[in-house]
């Protein structure tokens, strides 16, 4: 009989490099469970709070390899993992392991299984086309093959679970819904030293955008609706972009043609740990997404106490109760946008009621709940 509390646990991270969010859940995980071991291809560091909380070894480098690139969306490809993961895991032991959807360390780990005698949670964090590969038969060969040796799987959305029961054949019993890539006010409470944040100059209601400038985050979109606003003559508001990346000269290009200087604000790339400023300065949170297989920012925001406007293709849409915390809408439509931005600019209102509404939906959902769930889900594998 094993003792659980005493359990040896392993987990697979392909890559950790944005996945800071991770931190505080596996710090309470490893409360529960001391012997736990997280292996990465890419590890960014501790974020503030949360140093040496839990034990990481860094093996080989994880390098992402497109096969095909879009740009509305995720792009396609495999990840390069080291083989060397084996030599760790045969070494440590693990009773248990949590591995990252169905990479190649995934699918190592669970060819093992007989030699290593251990069990296998896979990790499907959400569903989203891309992601899923519903169009590629080889692909779901693959996946139902690695799904019939997997002991368990836990996963954030309903559109997860029913991707994993309805399209891979999962039985349900097998299949744990429930939110664990969740917020905590500690990784969020830094103060931020960005002198550009003195809010009192701009215009409100602040919308607030955070992600990577890409055009997969829909902010070519976003902007397209304040230019909505504009032209209609709504001009008490701004917009702050909280970011970097490629598409950064293409967005400023587009709000200096359409005269946006004056509503949208430039912050730039902002740690993580100083996140949490920028929300409560914030009155309205926007997510535009294209495709997200989940969204924590969006969850940040909730626990910040903010409203949402959230975009229909992101997977943490079921955390937004329309209009009670927000409402939902297609990115692909910035009149749309527009019409819901509308709403907070006229209704004052509805920023504190919504942002109240946020904070109750999102209080249970704790990373010292997650980790309960995730000590379930061990035992439930273990029995």
């Amino acid at each position: 009989m094993i003792n659980i509390n005493n359990c040896r646990i392993a987990w697979l991270f392909i890559s950790m490099g944005r996945g800071f969010y991770w931190q505080p859940v596996l710090s309470e995980f490893t409360k529960r469970f001391p012997n736990t071991r997280v292996y990465t291809g890419n590890w960014p560091g501790f974020i503030t709070g949360f140093e040496e909380k839990f034990n990481v070894e860094v093996v080989g480098e994880t390098k992402f390899v497109k096969t095909t690139p879009t740009t509305m969306g995720y792009s396609r490809g495999f990840s390069y993992v080291s083989p060397k993961i084996v030599v760790y895991l045969l070494q440590f032991k693990p009773q248990v392991i949590f591995a990252v959807a169905f990479s190649l360390w995934t699918l190592l780990a669970l060819l093992l299984k007989p030699l290593g005698r251990w069990r296998v949670v896979i990790i499907y964090n959400g569903s989203s086309p891309n992601i899923d590969y519903r169009d590629s038969p080889l692909r779901l060969f693959y996946r139902r093959l690695m799904s019939q040796l997997a002991d368990a799987f836990i996963t954030n959305s309903q559109a997860g679970n029913n991707y994993l029961t309805e399209v891979l054949g999962v039985k349900e019993d097998c299949v744990f819904t429930k939110y664990y890539e969740v917020p905590t006010s500690q990784a969020l409470s830094g103060i931020s030293e960005d002198d550009n944040l003195d809010v009192s100059q701009f215009k409100r209601p602040i919308f607030l955008c955070v992600g990577v400038l890409h055009p997969r985050k829909g902010l070519h979109f976003l902007l397209e609706a304040c230019n909505h606003l504009r032209i209609n003559g709504y001009h008490n508001y701004t917009l702050v972009v909280a970011g970097d990346g490629p598409q950064k000269d293409e967005l400023k290009l587009f709000v200096e043609k359409n005269h946006l200087e004056e509503y949208v604000h430039w912050a730039g790339w902002v740690e993580y740990s100083q996140l949490g400023t920028y929300f409560r300065c914030a009155d309205v949170f926007v997510f535009p997404t294209l495709e997200d297989i989940w969204g924590m920012v969006l969850l940040e925001a909730m626990a910040c106490g903010k409203p949402i406007l959230c975009s229909k293709w992101a997977g943490a849409k079921e955390m937004v109760t329309e209009g009670e915390n927000g409402y939902i809408f297609d990115p692909y439509s910035p009149e749309e946008l527009a019409t819901l931005m509308r709403r907070f600019i006229d209704q004052p209102d509805l920023i504190l009621s919504m942002g109240q509404k946020s904070q109750e939906i999102i209080a249970p959902h704790t990373p010292e709940a997650a980790a309960k769930f995730l000590e379930e889900v061990t035992s439930f594998v273990l029995k």
